[in-house]
């Protein structure tokens, strides 16, 4: 099995750059990261210190995040977000950057809540195109961009997967076929999706997969969903990319379920 430790959820105990390292040290050759930098258009001195930090330990980086606004604010992604169109735009020059400099090709694109003032339909028209500019920027270097639903978020308007197949279908329909779904385990099982129908139906759609325990966001064993089978199923039905490990645990048994 090809696991990708989420170096933004897990190993928090250490500083950022530390943690590629520490995966490695685990036993892991992949990693991933939401946005590592505070603003879209970071430095080129912290990118650099990024860049070497996962050259340094060894790893690849097997997926990273475009820049998703304040996080721990509540911000979750600029694809649909009126008023910041040209700062997700200059965000997809440095994504294309650090994936053609580290050998990435999978790049998540938090679509955005809703906001007060515009109407859906007006976000949406904007998030198509931002998607679209995504998909083009990255297929320079062999990339996908990756849409997800995401629980927790009353704003977020993309929570199931019907919702984000249809994204999906519209950026097809603009001429652009490399943006995939995100198949988050957790995600659609706390929005109240058939996880494993979604997995019969659509596994040769996923572009990524990650996974955790729920309730709690935990490792696997900590909770009640079936991960061992879902994963298991969507090798049988030809998936073949990396599982992601995004979940919540301290580092001293982050992966003590995982016999290797």
């Amino acid at each position: 099995m090809t696991y990708s430790v989420n170096c933004s959820i897990l190993l928090t105990e250490l500083p950022l750059l530390e943690r590629p390292a520490a995966a490695k040290a685990a036993g892991f050759d992949a990693v991933e990261f939401w946005w590592p930098f505070a603003e879209a258009v970071p430095a080129d001195t912290d990118v650099d210190q990024f860049v070497n930090a996962i050259n340094d330990a060894g790893v690849q980086l097997a997926g990273l995040n475009f820049f998703a606004g304040d996080m721990p604010g509540g911000d979750r992604g600029l694809v649909s977000w009126k008023g910041r169109c040209g700062e997700f735009k200059d965000n997809i020059d440095v994504v294309v950057g650090i994936g053609e400099r580290l050998g990435t090709k999978a790049f998540n694109a938090l679509y955005g809540n809703r906001l007060d003032g515009f109407t859906p339909e007006e976000q949406d028209e904007l998030g198509l195109k931002n998607l679209v500019a995504a998909a083009e920027g990255v297929s320079k270097i062999g990339g996908t961009v990756l849409l997800e639903p995401v629980s927790g978020t009353p704003a977020y308007p993309l929570k199931t997967a019907a919702d984000t197949f249809a994204v999906i279908a519209k950026t097809q329909e603009a001429g652009v076929d490399n943006v995939k779904f995100l198949a988050d385990f957790y995600h659609l099982s706390v929005n109240g999706d058939d996880v494993a129908a979604v997995i019969e139906s659509h596994t040769k759609d996923f572009g990524h997969i990650q996974i955790a325990d729920n309730p709690g966001r935990g490792a696997p064993g900590t909770g009640e969903l079936p991960l061992g089978e879902w994963v298991s199923r969507s090798r049988e039905l030809g998936y073949t990319g990396y599982i992601a490990l995004e979940y919540k645990q301290p580092q001293d048994s982050a992966f003590s379920w995982l016999v290797r």
